[in-house]
């Protein structure tokens, strides 16, 4: 009876443990299904993969904030080209579209944790660049200073 009730033990518990482990797997592909990974990739860029270029302009006011975000985006793949500073402070942070490629952007802002609604078309062909992101006073909501 005793070894009976062993078995019993043992079967239980590697019954428990599978379906532990199947939760957990099926846990992660719906996270995986609801919150795709962000690719730093055009998307309609021909065979050829070309990276995301932006640059980053700290209008927050706070200092280092703009070489947070580049650290932050280049660890991600984007390729952040320039970095600078504007006099004038903004309050929200925001994402400008520069060549006419919404979707790229919408991308960095996803990355970035910045809502669609504030990726704004400012097309400048003369920036070479895909997005502009404005940092703005509201940086501590932001992807990078959550970390």
């Amino acid at each position: 009876m005793r070894r009976l009730a062993r078995r019993t033990i043992a079967w239980w518990t590697v019954i428990g443990t599978l379906a532990a482990v199947v939760v957990l797997l099926v846990g992660a592909f719906v996270q995986r299904m609801l919150y795709p990974p962000v690719t730093p990739f055009v998307e309609d860029a021909g065979e050829v993969k070309t990276v995301i270029q932006c640059e980053i302009v700290n209008a927050s006011g706070v200092r280092g904030a703009g070489k947070r975000v580049l650290t932050y985006l280049r660890e991600r793949g984007f390729d952040v080209v320039e970095l600078s500073t504007s006099p004038v402070p903004q309050q929200q942070s925001s994402v400008l579209d520069r060549m006419g490629d919404r979707s790229s952007c919408v991308k960095v802002a996803k990355v970035l944790g910045i809502a669609d609604s504030l990726v704004e078309p400012r097309i400048d062909s003369m920036l070479f660049v895909r997005a502009s992101v404005v940092l703005g006073s509201d940086i501590a909501a932001l992807a990078p200073f959550q970390e």
